[in-house]
C-alpha cells in the first residue's frame, strides 16, 4: 500500500484552481463555456446599470480572436485595497470572491453575486487587459496566462497611460480565451447577437453597441418597451389570442415586479423567469406567485362575467395557461438562489410580492380592457371542455401503463433503492444486448427502444400515449406524466441516454431530449438526465515515457500501450504528441463494435466513465431552437442549419 501524507495533498493557489477544474466554474470547456467569460464581463457591467451609473456598453469582436467589452460606469476603483495593499483593481480581476457585490454599499440590486466572474474569466484568459477611466485619468492593468499581472506598480499603484474628459468614467475589459484550455476558441455571432437582445429586452433603456471586425457587422440592441417587446420577439411567428401584450408593473417593499404576458393559439405554457436578469429557468417562488395570482383572478372574473356556470368545477392552473406566453422579471435586494447554477429562486417574499402586484394592476388593466379579458376567458373554457373530454381517454391509456408488460424490454436491476439505481435507454436490441451483458446488475437497468420514438412537437397528448416506446418508458420511470407526473415516484436516479455516435443517433438522442423537455422538465431541472459518452476512438500506440503496464516502472523501450479518446480534438493533441508512436486507430460509430469488457470499461463503470448532464440555461432559447428544429415550420429550421453549419466539424 503506497504511503499517504501531507505530500500527497496538493493545495492550489490564487486562480490556479479556476484553471485545473474549469467546469466547476463556467460549467465547460465547450462552446457553452467559452461564451460564458462574456457574459461574465458583461454582468459587472449591466449591474452598473441596475445601480443607475451605466447607460451604454460597447461589446467588440476583435479581429486578433479577443473580445472587448467597454461601460460608462463608475470604473472600478484603482486605490490601494485597505486589507490586500494592492490596487483594488487587481483585487478584482486576480482573486477569487473578491467584489463590491457582497456588501450593501455599492450594489442595491445585481445579479452575480458569487464574485467570481472577472477573476475566473481572467484565469482561463491567454492575455487580459483591464482600463479604467476616472478623475480625467486612464489607467491600465495587464494580465498574461491565467492571471498573471504584468504591469509594474508605482507606489503601490497602477500608473496613469493617459488623460481622458473628467466628467469621463468607465471600465474596458479586453481578453482572449487560452486555447489550451477551451476545445475551441472561436466565438459565434450568432450567440453573441441572442444574448445581447436579451440584455436589452431585460434592462430597458439600456445601450448596447455590437461590433464584429471580422465580418463587419455592427448593430445596435435598446428596448424602449423591455419585456413588452420581449413577449412579441418569441411571438413573432405564433398566431396571438390579442395583439397587444398585456404589460403590469409595481412594487411591494423592496421588490420591484414587471410582468409581460400574451397569449397563442398553441396547446403549451411557456412562462419565463427572471431575477436581477438572471434567468431562473426552474423558476421557483416568483413563479408560484405568478400561478397562483393568475388562477385566482381568472376564476373570480369566469364566476363575474358567467363563463363558468355554478354547476361547473373552477378552471384549474393549466386551464388557464393554456397558449400562455410570459414573462416575469423581478428586481430583488437579496435573492436567495437555489444552487449554484442559480436555476431556482427560493425567497418567499417573492411570492407575495409577485402576487400581490399582479392580482393588484392585473385587474387594473382587463376592467379597461374587457375585450382582452374575453379572449382569455374563452381559451380557458376551451381547455377546460377540451381537459373534461379527454379526462376519460387520457386516463384509460395511463391505467394500461400499470398493466403493461415491459419484461420483455426493460432489463431492470435488482435494488430498490432508487438513489443508487440508473436506467440507459439504448438503441436496437443489438446495442441492448450488449449493454445487458456489461452493466451491473444491481444498480443498472437498461431499456433498448426499436426505431425512433414520436416526434412530441408535432402531436397531441393522447396520440404521443399511444406510441409504444413512449409508454416504456413512462412505465419503466414509474413517476407518471402531465398532470399525474410525480418526481418522488422516479426509480431511477439517472437515466443515461445511450446511442451510437452517429446520425442516427444524434436523431434519438434529440427525439428523447424534446420529449423530456415537453412533457417531464422536472427530470431535466432536477438534473436526472445524462448522456453517456462511449469513445470514439481506441488507439494502439509506442511511447517509451510511459510505464510499463507489466512492471510499474519506465519503460527501457517502446512498450505498446492502449487509450481510449472520446473526441476528435483529444485525437489531434494525441497525434501532436512526440512521445506517442501511433500503431493503430479504431474508430468506433456503434457501441456493438465493442464487447462487453471495453464497455463496461468505457461507458458503464461509474469510476471511468464520461456522462454529460443534460440542463437548461436559458429557458427563451431552448423553447426556441426546440421548436425550430422540430416542429413543422421548415423555413426557420433551414436558416437555423444554414447559420450553424459553418460551425460544424464534419465526419467523413
Amino acid at each position: 500500500m503506497s504511503e499517504y501524507t501531507g505530500k500527497e495533498i496538493v493545495v492550489l493557489e490564487g486562480l490556479e484552481a479556476v484553471r485545473k477544474r474549469p467546469g466547476m466554474y463556467i460549467g465547460s470547456t465547450g462552446s457553452r463555456g467559452l461564451h460564458h467569460l462574456i457574459w461574465e464581463i458583461l454582468d459587472n457591467s449591466i449591474d452598473e446599470h441596475l445601480a443607475g451609473y451605466c447607460t451604454e456598453i460597447n461589446i467588440t469582436v476583435q479581429k486578433d480572436g479577443g473580445i472587448c467589452v467597454e461601460d460608462n460606469g463608475r470604473g472600478v476603483p484603482i486605490d490601494i485595497h485597505p486589507t490586500k495593499k494592492i490596487p483594488t483593481v487587481r483585487v478584482v480581476y486576480t482573486i477569487l470572491h473578491a467584489g463590491g457585490k457582497f456588501g450593501n454599499g455599492a450594489y442595491k440590486v445585481s445579479g452575480g453575486l458569487h464574485g467570481v466572474g472577472s477573476s475566473v474569466v481572467n484565469a482561463l484568459s491567454a492575455h487580459m487587459i483591464v482600463e479604467v477611466k476616472k478623475d480625467g485619468l486612464i489607467y491600465r492593468d495587464e494580465y498574461k496566462n491565467g492571471g498573471h499581472p504584468t504591469i509594474p506598480l508605482e507606489k503601490g499603484l497602477l500608473p496613469s497611460i493617459g488623460k481622458c474628459a473628467k466628467s469621463a468614467s468607465g471600465t474596458k475589459v479586453t481578453f482572449y480565451p487560452d486555447d489550451e484550455i477551451f476545445e475551441t476558441v472561436v466565438f459565434k455571432a450568432e450567440v453573441i447577437r441572442k444574448k445581447l437582445k436579451e440584455i436589452a429586452f431585460l434592462n430597458k433603456g439600456l445601450k448596447l453597441n455590437y461590433k464584429n471586425e471580422i465580418d463587419g457587422d455592427e448593430r445596435v440592441y435598446m428596448e424602449k418597451y423591455g419585456i413588452k417587446s420581449f413577449v412579441n420577439y418569441i411571438n413573432r411567428d405564433a398566431s396571438v389570442l390579442h395583439e397587444e401584450p398585456v404589460y403590469i408593473e409595481g412594487k411591494s417593499g423592496d421588490i420591484e415586479v414587471e410582468i409581460a404576458f400574451q397569449y397563442t393559439a398553441n396547446f403549451s405554457e411557456q412562462i419565463n423567469s427572471y431575477c436581477n436578469r438572471i434567468n431562473v429557468v426552474d423558476g421557483g417562488t416568483l413563479v408560484t406567485g405568478f400561478k397562483t395570482a393568475l388562477t385566482r383572478v381568472m376564476n373570480q372574473y369566469a364566476r363575474e362575467l358567467g363563463t363558468l356556470k355554478e354547476k361547473d368545477d373552477n378552471f384549474d392552473g393549466k386551464d388557464i395557461r393554456n397558449g400562455l406566453v410570459a414573462i416575469i422579471s423581478i428586481k430583488h435586494p437579496d435573492p436567495q438562489f437555489e444552487g449554484q447554477t442559480k436555476t431556482k429562486l427560493g425567497n418567499t417574499d417573492a411570492k407575495s410580492a409577485v402576487d400581490e402586484v399582479f392580482s393588484t394592476e392585473v385587474q387594473h388593466y382587463l376592467d379597461k380592457n374587457v375585450e382582452i379579458l374575453k379572449k382569455i376567458l374563452d381559451n380557458s373554457l376551451k381547455s377546460y371542455n377540451a381537459r373534461k373530454a379527454s379526462d376519460k381517454a387520457r386516463t384509460a391509456v395511463l391505467k394500461q401503463l400499470n398493466d403493461m408488460d415491459t419484461k420483455s424490454k426493460l432489463a431492470a436491476c435488482t435494488s430498490k433503492k432508487p438513489e443508487e439505481c440508473e436506467v440507459y435507454i439504448v438503441e436496437g436490441d443489438s446495442a441492448g444486448g450488449t449493454v445487458k451483458t456489461a452493466r451491473n446488475r444491481k444498480t443498472q437497468a437498461v431499456l433498448p427502444l426499436r426505431g425512433k420514438i414520436l416526434n412530441v412537437e408535432k402531436a397531441s397528448l393522447e396520440k404521443i400515449l399511444q406510441n409504444h416506446e413512449i409508454k416504456s418508458m413512462i412505465a419503466s420511470f414509474g413517476c407518471g406524466i402531465g398532470e399525474e407526473f410525480d418526481i418522488t415516484k422516479l426509480r431511477y436516479d439517472k437515466i443515461i441516454i445511450l446511442t451510437d455516435a452517429d446520425v442516427d443517433g444524434a436523431h434519438i438522442s434529440t427525439l428523447l431530449l424534446t420529449f423530456f423537455y415537453r412533457f417531464m422538465p422536472e427530470l431535466i431541472y432536477e438534473g436526472k438526465i445524462y448522456r453517456g459518452l462511449p469513445p470514439l476512438y481506441k488507439v494502439d500506440f509506442e511511447n517509451k515515457k510511459l510505464e510499463s503496464p507489466k512492471t510499474g516502472k519506465k519503460a527501457k523501450k517502446n512498450t505498446k500501450h492502449s487509450e481510449y479518446i472520446f473526441n476528435d480534438i483529444e485525437l489531434e493533441k494525441f497525434r501532436k504528441n512526440k512521445d506517442n508512436k501511433i500503431i493503430s486507430i479504431q474508430r468506433y460509430k456503434g457501441l456493438g463494435e465493442m464487447d462487453a469488457e471495453q464497455l463496461w470499461e468505457t461507458t458503464l463503470n461509474p469510476e471511468s466513465r464520461i456522462l454529460a448532464q443534460v440542463s437548461i440555461s436559458d429557458s427563451v432559447e431552448a423553447d426556441d431552437i426546440t421548436t425550430t428544429l422540430m416542429s413543422s415550420n421548415v423555413p426557420p429550421r433551414r436558416e437555423f442549419i444554414m447559420e450553424e453549419a459553418k460551425y460544424a466539424t464534419l465526419d467523413i
